[in-house]
């Protein structure tokens, strides 16, 4: 297969995965990861993909309010700062608590963290966050998975994922957005995931955000809770300073997690992704 015909096919399952990896795409095409890498490298100079950590994404720019990546384009990104904001979040979890976790690729990494804590309840509207838990090694925390429509980025959401969760009470809730932003607070863009979003986050005695620096000025079309509906909001050492004073002036608890040293994708691997 010629350059450019390996290039095409490369592009194409970009286009239609949303995310693709070095080694799932050596394997497809027969070729060593080395040649991936600099078709990769090729395609990144055209502005036709994006090269993230492991792998590569559709090409960046500003997205519609509505635009819903699924969860294999998300977990490719910032993969390092998820797993430091999941362990910063994790570290606030005590034994025998009652937590809440939103459907989301950080949240998902959270779910890894969880693992060794004894005793939880964890409710989620995630089929991704569930299936983590299920497959606890030495017996699994007691999941509780709502039902509901499925979205793009595996979430159960709708009015039977609702009506589940205003009968319940949790000690924490832990919440992955898809933008943070002064005016338009924590937002999703889909519609029918917000009204599941904030179902959750009335049933927790303390709402944990997380998100790492890239949402920061991100807007989806629904508004999930304002910033000063959070009680603490846990991000990455790659927010500006206006945004660490934002949330800072608001009386929400700021916890900035360093991502040096973090291996990126720990995770993910372990899970096997692909």
């Amino acid at each position: 297969m010629l350059a450019a015909e390996r290039q095409a096919r490369i592009l194409q399952e970009v286009e239609h995965l949303g995310a693709v990896r070095v080694s799932q795409l050596a394997r497809l095409l027969e070729v060593s990861e080395m040649t991936i890498r600099r078709d990769l490298d090729n395609l990144a100079a055209k502005g036709s993909i994006e090269k993230v950590h492991g792998g590569a994404t559709v090409a960046g720019g500003t997205r519609p309010s509505t635009d819903e990546p699924g969860f294999e384009a998300k977990w490719a990104q910032e993969t390092a700062e998820k797993e430091a904001i999941a362990a910063a979040a994790a570290a606030m979890v005590r034994p025998g608590s009652a937590v809440g976790l939103s459907a989301g690729t950080t949240t998902w990494t959270l779910a890894h963290h969880l693992r060794s804590i004894p005793g939880l309840t964890v409710v989620t509207n995630s089929m991704r966050v569930a299936d983590v838990l299920h497959k606890t090694p030495g017996g699994a925390p007691n999941v509780v998975l709502t039902g509901g429509v499925r979205t793009p980025s595996d979430a159960l959401v709708g009015p039977v994922a609702v009506s589940s969760l205003r009968l319940l009470h949790l000690d924490l809730v832990f919440l992955g957005v898809h933008g943070i932003h002064p005016r338009a607070g924590f937002t999703t863009p889909n519609l029918l995931e917000a009204d599941t979003d904030q179902a959750l986050v009335a049933a927790g005695q303390r709402l944990v955000v997380l998100a790492d620096h890239t949402k920061w000025g991100m807007i989806g079309i629904s508004t999930i809770a304002p910033l000063d509906r959070a009680d603490v909001v846990v991000t990455d050492d790659g927010l500006h300073e206006d945004g660490r004073a934002t949330v800072r002036e608001l009386g929400v608890e700021l916890v900035v997690a360093p991502v040096t040293g973090v291996e990126p994708g720990r995770a993910r691997d372990a899970a096997g992704v692909s």
